[in-house]
């Protein structure tokens, strides 16, 4: 089987001629947004998925940790991820176990090989940003953090994001609110050159507060098998660099919103030293970086590619490297957007905690060859930061 996919648009071609229900249920609302045909041979000829075997190099991902209620603090008295509910360890020994039964897990995207290429998947939610949504009314842009989450985690593999489908989940269906929703993973797919495949509506009575809901997102995307990037190469004295963040993005929410709490602060307070308030700060959308990544790995020398989510740099950098290798961060090397100075100061929150909970500016981090770093830096017209260097000895120190 070979099967050439030269843009997101060959293989988002190729569902659905009909689509039926074969056990209706009212209250779930399966929505199809596009339509597709194959543009070459039978769906038949395309797929042969009792000959696929998943090979070693295929990884599936968990990364947003389980919440485990605890009311621990910091030594001097600040908020933690895991006195917000969130316990980062208890999701991490979650991943070990899962290892157990499905070796290989611990990856940002699962491949599955698929002729000359993998198919690369993800899946996420916005976790708890979804009540800032709630509370400012701003469910317009809630749909791009969705798309985000699964296409920047993808393409980490260097993967081109194909098609993407979502799971809107409510008490009671505010057709206004759900499209408003919607129209934000629209605009997602958009960004990130990829087709809305379609997704599922459904309704549960009592199972929801009223006016709330949940979304998950699922997105596929596809890379040749000789250009993977699994960051086998990273050596000692590669570089590190950064791409921007717009914010927050959608991880570490809860301590946010602990933080709010703590400080007796208002969404509706002017962001120190900003002309926004705190809670446009927090709802700005996370940036997807689908088409900025791809141009650089199209010119070479990226070598591996870390999403900052939940774990932050802590977490989050380490799993591209082979064993033995670790990271030098340079703290003052780029601009750190002044909601995480806020975050910190209102929380009392450690330097260390603030680390490993959010991206702190930085929502994107390739590791290249030092030759590719000047290139790179060069083309990013001051939209990428020489952040760290890849070091001997395993962990991220900074300095």
């Amino acid at each position: 089987m070979n099967m050439s996919l030269k843009s997101s648009a060959d293989l988002s071609r190729c569902v659905v001629d009909s689509i039926r229900l074969s056990r209706p249920n009212p209250n779930h609302h399966p929505h199809f947004c596009h339509i597709c045909t194959f543009s070459s041979g039978s769906p038949s000829n395309q797929f042969s998925p009792l000959s696929l075997v998943v090979e070693p190099l295929g990884v599936s991902k968990i990364s947003r940790s389980r919440s485990v209620i605890s009311m621990s603090k910091n030594a001097d008295g600040g908020l933690t991820y895991k006195d917000a509910g969130v316990d980062i360890d208890a999701g991490s020994e979650l991943v070990r176990r899962i290892a157990k039964m499905a070796p290989g897990i611990g990856g940002f995207g699962g491949l599955y090989p698929f002729g000359d290429h993998y198919l690369v998947a993800g899946t996420d939610g916005v976790g708890t940003k979804l009540k800032l949504a709630f509370e400012t009314g701003i469910h317009e842009t809630i749909g791009i953090d969705l798309v985000a989450m699964s296409v920047n985690d993808i393409v980490t593999s260097g993967a081109k994001p194909l098609f993407f489908l979502d799971y809107f989940a409510t008490s009671r269906l505010d057709v206004d609110l759900a499209e408003k929703v919607i129209k934000g993973i629209v605009d997602g797919c958009q960004q990130s050159d990829c087709a809305l495949l379609g997704g599922e509506t459904a309704e549960m009575p009592g199972f929801y507060a009223d006016g709330e809901y949940d979304l998950s997102g699922f997105a596929v995307g596809a890379v040749k098998k000789d250009s993977v990037i699994d960051g086998k190469n990273i050596v000692a004295g590669d570089i590190l660099i950064g791409l921007p963040s717009s914010g927050v993005h959608s991880n570490g929410f809860s301590l946010v919103r602990r933080v709010l709490a703590h400080s007796g602060s208002s969404l509706k307070d002017q962001l120190p030293g900003e002309d926004k308030t705190l809670g446009e700060a927090l709802i700005a959308p996370t940036v997807i970086y689908v088409k900025q990544v791809l141009d650089i790995i199209s010119k070479g020398g990226v070598k591996g590619i870390a999403h900052i989510t939940g774990g932050g740099f802590t977490d989050n950098i380490p799993r591209v490297f082979p064993k033995g290798l670790g990271a030098i961060i340079y703290k003052d090397s780029w601009r750190v957007p002044s909601i995480f100075k806020w975050i910190q100061e209102a929380g009392r929150v450690a330097d260390d905690e603030m680390r490993r909970t959010f991206n702190m500016g930085i929502g994107m981090v390739l590791v290249v060859s030092p030759e590719a770093s000047h290139r790179i830096l060069e083309d990013a017209n001051g939209e990428a930061y020489r952040i760290g260097e890849v070091s001997s000895g395993e962990g991220v120190s900074y300095q």
